[in-house]
């Protein structure tokens, strides 16, 4: 952490150096002090700073930006930019005629009423976020009149630091003490003398250390748990109250301490079977020909093209299990974060605990504990979307990307790269696999493929000779030209939806758009709300009247005038999950609807 004027900003220290390079000098006056180390360890490993280095580069972005990239979201320390009452404010606001409410003045006036809403606002409240401080008045930029009161000293704008609470989450548990796992107190271990003999050890020990039954369930317990539990399962378990605990802590059968507590996102998957598939000549010969380089040890970048229904996956985790028999790690990249929820319970009942899942779905502790999981080695896979490409994968030996055609794997706002490409630098640097799947290849890969530049393996044949889904494409241009009007559905997905309720199946309709509708805008002025931090414009979300960003998650409430210019002519543009279901339910009013996306869905 480092002062740079009255902003402190964190850095990373990516080596140290005893002597200045050749031609160079420093100004002493200019040299910022290291205000505090807040890491005791290296949160980045060697490979993950050459790798983010590379991307720095390459891509002409920031390599602060690419590093917290890197790093798990919750882990660094943030910055933010407050604003709060002076006393001159106070003053001000206490010879001010009786303030009217903080509810009372309509978020978008100006002038006096706005000011002395403001101020109130600060005066009952206290220190304020900007971002939420706006929010609460209603305006999606820093007006004038704020501006103002900052200038006459009525308010002021400060920086404050602020550790995010993302750390490994822990939990109180016991264990067995020495004596007590030994034999010398409770249940004797399991190679103990016969069971007459046994009964009667145990009925003295009993008696000596004055064991009630309760306490002798928890030591049970505890026995056939590895003579370790955390308290609360071993209260479950053994039916007792936490006083049974604290007189076994007193008689030292016991011992207290704090074991770090996994948030697994895979925690109440129901796993599938694990099938031992037959592979196809052509699976064969594709998984020999990943094989060969990964034994050796030898970089190979590989193109398999494979149609829908190939077995490309099967291919997959056999690639990833001869990895990990050479003790090398995997990584599989996926384009987007619903091609996971299946792909990661096929991959846990393969890989068990070895397996990680690393996207932006999981909750802040879910990816905290998956990264540590993987920088301590215990987990040696790891699936996830592109952000997956930084993940601390110890001796990387094979990453899968698949459907590497894929749009998704660019990132599209700062740090700014592609995760395909990304993935076979690392593979290259890491003396790794790197195979690139897919059924309809990219131009680069194939042509890559075509020159020699990469390997090339091909699955001809659907396993099995399934038939492909029939697939019908609609033109909406025609649909436009019969109704005179724009439309959202056809004719043909309208019978097709009525057709499948007449036989009693059901009907799925995806969209790749949460909300409403993508953005508002004004007809008078042409003006967008566009998100603070992220320059992007804001979907509308009907169902609580707000607009978001569905980047960084920015909220804030949907105006019903235009904020520029104040006219009331606002559009919804473009269509979300929402609409959809309510165009739908208008449709089909006696048909049951669910509608599932990432608003809908319960978080951990």
């Amino acid at each position: 952490m480092i002062q740079f004027g009255a902003k402190p900003t964190t850095g990373y220290i990516v080596a140290l150096s005893a002597r200045l390079r050749e031609g160079t000098s420093l100004i002493e006056s200019e040299i910022k002090d290291v205000q505090e180390l807040l890491d005791i360890e290296p949160p980045l490993t060697p490979e993950i700073l050459q790798i983010t280095r590379w991307v720095a580069d390459y891509y002409a972005t920031p390599w602060g930006e690419v590093m917290r990239a890197a790093l798990p979201a919750g882990i660094n320390v943030t910055v933010e930019q407050t604003v709060s009452i002076t006393p001159a404010g106070r003053e001000v606001l206490q010879s001010a005629p009786p303030a009217l409410a903080v509810e009372s003045v309509p978020p978008a006036s100006a002038g006096g009423s706005a000011r002395l809403r403001a101020l109130r606002l600060l005066a009952d409240e206290g220190e304020f976020e900007i971002s939420a401080f706006r929010l609460r008045m209603g305006v999606t930029q820093t007006p004038k009149w704020l501006r103002d009161l900052e200038h006459e000293g009525l308010i002021e704008r400060s920086y404050r630091t602020r550790l995010l609470p993302t750390r490994a989450k822990r939990r109180r548990a016991v264990r067995l003490a020495k004596s007590t796992s030994t034999g010398n107190a409770g249940v004797p271990p399991a190679s103990s003398p016969p069971a007459e003999t046994q009964a009667e050890k145990q009925a003295s020990r009993l008696r000596s250390q004055h064991v009630t039954q309760a306490q002798q369930r928890a030591i049970e317990a505890l026995h056939a748990n590895g003579n370790k539990m955390a308290i609360a399962d071993l209260i479950k378990a053994a039916n007792i109250s936490e006083s049974v605990i604290r007189t076994l802590l007193k008689k030292g059968l016991v011992e207290e301490f704090e074991e770090e507590m996994r948030r697994d996102p895979l925690a109440r998957a129901e796993l599938p079977v694990t099938e031992d598939f037959k592979l196809t000549s052509a699976q064969l010969a594709a998984l020999a020909a990943i094989e060969a380089p990964l034994n050796q040890r030898r970089f190979a970048p590989i193109l398999l093209h494979g149609i829908t229904g190939s077995g490309k996956t099967e291919v997959y985790i056999r690639a990833m299990r001869a990895a990990l028999d050479l003790d090398r790690g995997a990584m599989m990249l996926v384009p987007e974060i619903a091609l996971t929820p299946i792909l990661s319970r096929r991959l846990r009942s393969h890989f068990g605990d070895q397996i990680a899942i690393f996207h932006s779905s999981l909750s802040k502790g879910e990816r905290f504990d998956e990264w540590s999981r993987l920088r301590r080695g215990e987990a040696r896979v790891v699936l996830g979307t592109r952000s997956a490409v930084f993940a601390p994968v110890k001796d990387l030996g094979v990453i899968i990307i698949d459907e590497e055609q894929d749009a998704s794997y660019r990132q599209e706002e700062s740090p700014f790269y592609h995760a395909r490409d990304t993935a076979i630098v690392r593979a290259q640097r890491e003396r790794a696999v790197v195979v690139l799947g897919s059924a309809t290849p990219s131009l680069e890969s194939f042509h890559n493929s075509q020159t020699g530049k990469y390997g090339y393996l091909h699955l001809p044949e659907r396993v099995a000779n399934r038939p492909l889904a029939q697939a019908e494409i609609i033109d909406m241009r025609q649909v436009f030209a019969r109704r005179k009007k724009p439309a959202i559905f056809s004719d043909e997905l309208l019978s097709a939806i009525e057709e499948t309720h007449l036989r009693h199946e059901q009907s799925i309709i995806l969209l790749n758009r949460r909300g409403y509708s993508s953005f508002i805008l004004c007809r008078s002025c042409g003006d967008s709300i566009e998100c603070p931090n992220c320059d992007v414009a804001l979907t509308y979300h009907r169902g609580d009247q707000t607009l978001v960003c569905h980047y960084c998650n920015h909220h804030q409430r949907a105006p019903s005038q235009c904020p520029v210019c104040g006219s009331k002519y606002i559009y919804y543009v473009g269509e979300g999950t929402e609409q959809i279901e309510e165009l739908l339910r208008r449709r089909f009013p006696n048909l049951r609807l669910g509608r599932i996306d990432r608003d809908t869905k319960s978080r951990r």
